[in-house]
């Protein structure tokens, strides 16, 4: 089978396309054959050797968090041949072979059923980048969101910022406010139906959110850009606001005003998967399920690559930070 696979840490260029064995069964798997696969900012940083288990025992590795296909064969009675099932699993693309290949192996009870029309891209989509599970486990656990307060997530282009717009706004929020870095992409947002987008080549983070909010700050902010926008952010925040910082996009150091965390009382929260217990994970995914079942969901693509083109792929995702997914064919 066709897979993409990097045999040491370094640049795009080391996800290489290679021939490697169809992995064989065992009791309480299935065999998937991958339609779409996901890229996530996160298997750039693992291939670049930026994260805990970089080390040369973990090589080499197929890449890829998530996917989407249909069930080929099967050693459980959970799933049958012919299923159509979003893939994901513990360490995928970490410390475990992921899903940038033409078929995966894996436990049946971790897998679950696409929706009835939602095609595989979108189902892809819907995984890669993990924005919605970040956005709702940010919101609901770690901020306590309650209805009717008002939510910031920068980056509209990305995962996190676009898709915790959207939980938010399925959730009850009052005002949903995101960013973006230019003109062209605050205009392809709001023709997407984002009302309340900053263009930060006009106006700085805060000014926007003060326009928006009438001078009152935001109760939340779930950042997955950072650098310098993470003083803006405290900056931006009502009082007993909470920041919770979920990645680091725009750069991993920060200039901040510590008056902003004292006298507006702030809270601010790190978030990582690690944090949360494997039944809180479950209940999150069950509840985004139904939100796309419902159509508040939105899964937006921006481009498919074929797996051969796997370098490029990355690189467009990191480096020109398109409005929307970026995605593979498995096939091809």
């Amino acid at each position: 089978m066709k897979a993409i696979q990097y045999r040491s840490y370094g640049d795009y260029s080391e996800n290489r396309l290679v021939d490697l064995p169809r992995p064989a069964l065992r009791d309480g798997e299935v065999l998937v054959a991958m339609r779409t696969v996901g890229i996530n900012p996160l298997d750039n940083t693992f291939r670049s050797g930026h994260f805990y288990g970089a080390t040369p025992e973990n090589l080499p590795r197929i890449g890829g968090q998530t996917g989407a296909g249909a069930v080929v064969a099967s050693k459980s009675d959970a799933l049958n041949v012919g299923n159509r099932v979003f893939v994901r699993g513990p360490g995928f693309g970490i410390m475990t072979d992921g899903t940038w290949r033409e078929f995966v192996a894996a436990p049946a009870a971790g897998l679950s059923l696409i929706p009835d029309g939602i095609d595989d891209d979108q189902a892809a989509a819907y995984l890669a980048g993990a924005g919605y599970l970040t956005g709702y486990l940010a919101l609901t656990e770690l901020a306590k969101f309650r209805p009717g307060q008002t939510v910031l997530a920068p980056g509209i282009g990305g995962a996190v910022g676009m898709e915790t717009v959207q939980v938010a706004r399925r959730l009850g929020a009052s005002l949903a406010i995101s960013t973006a870095s230019n003109t062209k992409k605050a205009k392809q947002a709001r023709a997407a139906g984002y009302d309340h987008v900053i263009d930060l080549s006009k106006e700085s983070l805060k000014e926007g959110v003060m326009r928006i909010t009438e001078g009152k700050g935001v109760d939340i902010v779930v950042d997955g850009i950072s650098g310098k926008l993470t003083g803006e952010a405290l900056a931006s925040l009502a009082f007993g606001g909470t920041v919770v910082t979920a990645g680091y996009a725009g750069g991993r150091e920060a200039e901040v005003n510590v008056t902003d965390i004292i006298w507006k009382a702030a809270t601010i929260r790190g978030f990582t998967f690690r944090l949360f217990a494997q039944q809180t994970v479950a209940a999150a995914n069950a509840a985004l399920l139904e939100f796309l079942k419902e159509g508040k969901l939105q899964p937006t693509i921006s481009r498919v690559f074929p797996l051969s083109e796997a370098a490029e792929a990355v690189r467009y995702l990191i480096e020109d930070r398109p409005f929307g997914r970026v995605l593979m064919d498995a096939r091809s």
